[in-house]
This record gives C-alpha cells, structure tokens and sequence, in this order.
C-alpha cells in the first residue's frame, strides 16, 4: 500500500517567480504533481485549458464553491481562484505529493482543514527587483502593476505562515533549495520507515 502523499503548499507576491519555481520544480521530480486550479480570470496568450487553468465562469465557480468542493477559494485582482479538494484527497491517497501554487489566504484555509501540510514561502530580494520583474512580463499595465505592487507587501507580510523562507534572487539556487525542502521532507522517519520496513526488518532480525 503506498504512503499518502504530502501537500505542499507555495505563495509569494506576484512576480517573485513562483509559477516557474513550481514548474521547474514538477519537470524534475516525477513524484510530485501540481494542482491545476479553477479561476474565473481570462486565459492568456500561450495557456490551455485543464493545463495551467480550469477556466470557467463566474456562474460555475459560484455553483462549485456552494457545493463546498473547494479545498481553498480567493479573490485576487477581481478573479476567483479554487483548488479541487476532490482532485487533491485522490491524488494524495495514490502516494503522489502536490503542491499548491496559491495565496497567503489559501494557505490559512489549507491549514486549517488539512494536516502535514507544508508551506514554502518564495521572496524577491528586493521591492525594486520585484518591480522590474513585473514590468518585464510585459503581461500588466502601470496601474495593474502598482496594484501588485501593493498587495506584494501584504503576501509578504504573511511569512510566518510558511515553513520555509526562500529568496528567489538567483533561479537554480533556489530551485535547489525548494527541492531540498521536498527531499528532507520525504527522508522523515516516520515515511522512510514505512517505505523500507522489510529493510528494517531484516536489519533488526538476529543473525542466523
């Protein structure tokens, strides 16, 4: 039987580099998988349906939330967001880990309604380098990017949710930091003991 997998939750402010983190990090590792969200938000240039997003409307989002079938919901930016709690519970049940790409609010309602959950926090290493990131997207206005701009410290501030701090000023490195956060995390003993428990066994038998 396998072990259940571990949620794994990620926030930052927009433009510290969560999204790539989380789809660099999913490439790599074969055992972790990313929860594909429902937003209400439009589809932008180079995204496809059921890939980056579940996209539908507001009506549906609305009937689903009612239904209580999401795991966490939020506003951002005038868009809804909602994780599928049916989608994560099976695929957790199945030994495969997932990770949640959301907001500080998200992670309080994971938290709350979920054990062994785990929180990394992504960080730029500066207002103006986040700044910048969020111009060159070349995705936003001045107006919408100011709005990021300001909502950014209030992601920021919501730190001391997170077991884990990484400051996203050079890309590999902390790629290789968020992979060692999964790593350590799956080398527990309470996991590992699980996995190799005929190895356990045999080592602790008497010698013939």
């Amino acid at each position: 039987m396998n072990k259940r997998g571990t949620l794994f939750t990620i926030f930052a402010p927009s433009g510290a580099g969560k999204t790539s983190l989380v789809k660099a990090l999913v490439q790599q590792d074969a055992g972790i998988v990313v929860s594909v969200s429902h937003t209400t938000r439009a589809m932008r240039p180079g995204e496809e349906q059921g890939i980056h997003y579940n996209f539908v409307d507001q009506v549906t989002f609305e009937r689903l939330l009612g239904e209580a079938q999401f795991l966490e919901s939020a506003q951002v930016f005038g868009n809804y967001y909602g994780t599928s709690q049916k989608w994560v519970e099976s695929t957790l049940e199945r030994g495969i880990d997932v990770i949640l790409e959301i907001d500080w609010q998200g992670v309080e309602q994971v938290q709350r309604l979920m054990n062994d959950v785990v929180a990394i926090c992504i960080l730029p290493p500066s207002l103006n380098a986040l700044n910048e990131r969020l111009a060159f997207r070349g995705q936003d206005d001045e107006a919408v990017i100011q709005a990021r701009m300001d909502e950014a410290i209030s992601e920021i501030s919501a730190y001391h949710l997170a077991d884990y701090l990484v400051v996203n000023d050079n890309f590999s490195v902390a790629l290789s930091q968020v992979q060692s956060i999964v790593a350590s995390h799956r080398l527990k003993r309470e996991y590992q003991q699980e996995k190799h428990r005929a190895l356990l066994q045999e080592l602790l038998s008497k010698p013939v």
